[in-house]
């Protein structure tokens, strides 16, 4: 199975969000931010808010989303142990279905350490 690398999930999500926007309806943007407003700081801080974003992702099994929030997570300042807390709430809640994305959650977050 080839994977991409974070880079290239970013550089990809950047463009193609990029033309969504120029293409989209008012509907859409409206979407779009909605979505961006709802991770900024309120009763919950960014940091809480995109673990939640995470182990949301990891059960509803979307890797793409899974990437982003692991890369936002990262950014936030997680921990390797948080991070893995996070992970095992995931897991908890999804059950072993999760495994694949968990696997796959891990790798990104090592790319992403080993990178700075």
């Amino acid at each position: 199975m080839t994977t991409r690398s974070y880079k290239d999930f970013v550089t990809e999500r950047e463009a193609l969000n990029e033309l969504v926007l120029d293409k989209a309806n008012l509907e859409v943007k409206r979407f779009f931010n909605l979505d961006s407003q709802a991770y900024r700081p309120g009763e919950l801080d960014s940091r809480t808010k995109e673990m939640l974003g995470l182990v949301a992702s990891l059960v509803l099994r979307c890797d793409d989303c899974i990437a982003y929030h692991v890369g936002r997570c990262h950014d936030e300042g997680l921990t390797d142990g948080e991070l893995q807390e996070v992970l095992s709430i995931g897991l908890i809640v999804g059950g072993s279905i999760v495994i694949p994305h968990l696997r796959r959650a891990v790798g990104t977050w090592e790319e992403i350490s080993s990178s700075e």
